[in-house]
């Protein structure tokens, strides 16, 4: 059973790909044994395109079962393509990188505690979540200390004492430290998942994968 995978030789395979319930948009480039990979491990169809060109795609865009958060500089070719799948918003302002700067599911988004209190409301009433301002472990790029899902949410193991407590008032979902990659801190750039399973970069330990298995409820 394949649990670990690299994106074409790189293990930051959360920075090339965002996984939803149902879809994991991924580059034109990914390899086809990588698509596969994804599309039968996660049981998602899998969705090829570029985000302002680009082919990192996790660090772009974001979103939940309600909508997608994209890079402002997203084409509309490109928002074209995500619009068959979730309403599109797009990030206007200097902080666009939407899968970096914010951390969503369906019951909750985290974003980056520099952003604007009007862009966080925006972000609110479009994934319908409520939106707090924070770090994780100290770093503001939200969406790559942590992972979350319907089933769980793996955060930093920098995590303070605070934060973890901040994370419990805001959902009731289980929430555990971890690292990806032979201790990453950076678990959204190396960690996919949603609730049906998880891919982790190739560099991965066999102990990173069980505090992954456990804290997602993917122990048997």
């Amino acid at each position: 059973m394949t649990e670990t995978i690299d994106f074409a030789g790189n293990e930051n395979i959360g920075v090339y790909t965002r996984v939803f319930e149902d879809i994991a948009v991924v580059p034109l480039d990914a390899p086809e044994i990588y698509k596969e990979t994804v599309a039968e491990r996660l049981d998602v169809e899998v969705v090829a395109t570029t985000i302002q060109g680009s082919s990192i795609i996790g660090s772009l865009l974001v979103g939940n079962s309600r909508g997608m958060i994209v890079s402002g500089l997203a084409t509309p070719g490109e928002i074209a393509i995500l619009e068959q799948y979730r309403d599109v918003m797009r990030l206007s302002r200097s902080m666009n990188a939407a899968g970096n700067v914010i951390l969503a599911n369906d019951e909750f988004a985290i974003v980056h505690p520099e952003m604007s209190e009007r862009d966080a409301e925006k972000i609110s009433a479009f994934l319908d979540v409520p939106v707090i301002m924070m770090t994780i472990g100290g770093i503001p790029t939200v969406g790559m200390a942590a992972v979350s899902t319907s089933s769980g949410l793996l955060v930093n193991p920098s995590a303070t004492a605070r934060e973890i407590q901040d994370l419990e008032e805001l959902t009731d979902l289980p929430i555990g430290t971890g690292s990806v990659n032979m201790g990453s801190g950076l678990v959204g750039a190396g960690l996919l998942a949603n609730s049906k399973n998880y891919l982790a970069g190739i560099s991965t330990s066999g102990f990173e994968l069980g505090r992954i298995e456990d804290v997602f409820g993917f122990v048997e």
